[in-house]
């Protein structure tokens, strides 16, 4: 879970965006249609180092709060359908060298009288 790092108290605005960047809180307007970027502006100097093994936001309160971030992700479990085919298109490409091959000849028509002579 989250643990608080710097008890600031910012009090938020409705349409602004609330982030955490170089030890500091920043505000940006959040984006609208037809409306211009907004330009982020400095909300308030927090008295804290920054570590990158967390990720740092401002909670509900209005504080700097971190918490662990996870890097990688979580491994999934490959489905027993998907193994197999894998290992089928590996031994495929092993038996065959590594090449992929061309196949003689052109596109078949559809008309069934491109073939026939008078």
């Amino acid at each position: 879970m989250a643990e608080k790092v710097a008890k600031l108290g910012v009090s938020r605005e409705k349409d602004f965006m609330y982030y955490v960047k170089d030890g500091g809180v920043w505000k940006v307007q959040r984006k609208q249609p037809g409306v211009p970027k907004g330009r982020p502006e400095k909300v308030v100097d927090g008295d804290f180092t920054m570590d990158t093994n967390y990720i740092y936001f401002v909670d509900r309160d209005g504080d700097v709060a971190r918490a662990k971030r996870a890097v990688g992700g979580q491994k999934r479990k490959k489905s027993a359908r998907k193994a197999k085919r894998s290992a089928r298109k590996a031994k495929k490409s092993k038996a065959k060298g590594g090449k992929n091959k061309k196949k003689k000849g052109g596109k078949k028509s559809d008309n069934p009288m491109d073939g026939l002579e008078l």
